[in-house]
């Protein structure tokens, strides 16, 4: 299922334009600055906006030149800033208020499968206003999923939480996502947020799209704002290969090698995201034999990028068939004489396994 977007909103103030194919499976992140439009597209699709557009979601037509279908009869579910919960009613009876509405045979997912996905069980009787900020926002998620959507669209659900909060649920839409595999789009302007989630990424300026593609290329594209961040980084898929019970680690196959990390809780053959961040990752042209950094990866050089920071440079690094990034300083480029094409060992100070 497929969903095809071409959108035109035009206002003295602000124009946007956008014509896209949104994938049909995992996180799409819509990102970019306050005002590029990123709300705009998640309320048109909804259909709380009317502005000329095309929008089909597999094979439904929700609107274009001569159809336009209302809001309750697009199968999305909306997930706002604010959880805007019933407050006249318990957990359960927000979370019964939309699963009630959907016809029995239409229901894909069941109320106890997001209750438990939420982990909401203990807070079934409770009044919403005795909920915490990210309570109530796993409480919110749950009743969108209920509706049993074709499409989730989620406008900064973290952005009123603190860090704790906003941690736990970014595990939370990890396990949705990997559960249920709704297509969702997230709207975001926050890096750690796309790259913790994010598999597919549209960027947002001023109402244009200046670039979209699978979310490791677009965060070590040199042309792009997110390689120059302090946090740069990318997100390794990989796989749980062993477990050291006798180091407490875990041991994951990634591209390029293998990454030991913190014993982690998960079956082995289970599929693993791990972060890696560019300030993280040194390089050497030996493979280190006596070295207290022990988590080694082969790589070859794809690409020197200038940096923010004139005395770094980045270093784009092919790891099989991905990339990720160094930031090393220029003197470090030129003792080693690093160019484009060279064999090096990547050497990973720092490994969070998020999924």
């Amino acid at each position: 299922m497929s969903i095809e977007l071409k959108l035109q909103i035009e206002r003295p103030e602000f124009k946007l334009s956008i014509d896209t194919v949104i994938p049909k499976r995992g996180i799409t992140a819509l990102f970019g600055p306050s005002g590029a439009g990123k709300t705009s597209v998640l309320r048109c699709i909804a259909g709380l906006e009317r502005h000329p557009a095309r929008i089909q979601v597999g094979a439904n037509v929700w609107q274009d030149d001569k159809h336009f279908l209302p809001p309750h009869l697009r199968s999305v579910a909306y997930v706002f800033q604010e959880p805007s919960l019933l407050p006249h009613l318990s957990v359960q009876g927000n979370l019964e208020y939309g699963f009630k509405r959907v016809p029995k045979q239409q229901r894909h997912i069941q109320f106890d499968n997001a209750v438990e996905l939420l982990g909401l069980s203990a807070l079934l009787h409770r009044n919403t206003e005795q909920l915490s900020g990210g309570q109530r926002q796993r409480v919110a998620i749950a009743r969108a999923l209920l509706t049993s959507p074709q499409l989730l669209l989620m406008d900064e659900p973290l952005a009123s939480l603190d860090d704790d909060s906003k941690a736990s649920i970014l595990n939370y839409i990890d396990e949705v996502q990997q559960q249920l595999n709704i297509p969702t789009l997230y709207v975001t302007h926050s890096t750690s947020e796309i790259v913790r989630l994010a598999d597919h990424l549209i960027m947002l300026d001023a109402g244009q799209v200046i670039a979209e593609g699978e979310i490791n290329e677009l965060l070590t594209r040199g042309d792009l704002p997110l390689a120059h961040h302090a946090d740069a980084g990318v997100m390794l898929k990989g796989t749980v290969a062993a477990h050291d019970d006798e180091f407490h680690l875990t041991v994951l196959n990634v591209p390029g090698g293998q990454l030991a990390v913190s014993k982690k809780n998960i079956a082995i053959g289970a599929p693993v995201r791990a972060r890696l961040l560019a300030r993280d990752i040194s390089l050497t042209l030996i493979k280190p034999e006596q070295s207290s950094i022990q988590n080694i990866l082969n790589a070859r050089i794809d690409a020197l990028i200038d940096d923010a920071d004139p005395a770094q440079v980045l270093i784009k690094l092919e790891l099989d068939d991905c990339h990720c990034l160094a930031r090393i300083t220029r003197r470090a480029l030129s003792k080693l004489k690093l160019n484009v094409g060279m064999e090096v060992f990547a050497q990973v100070k720092s490994v969070a396994v998020v999924s």
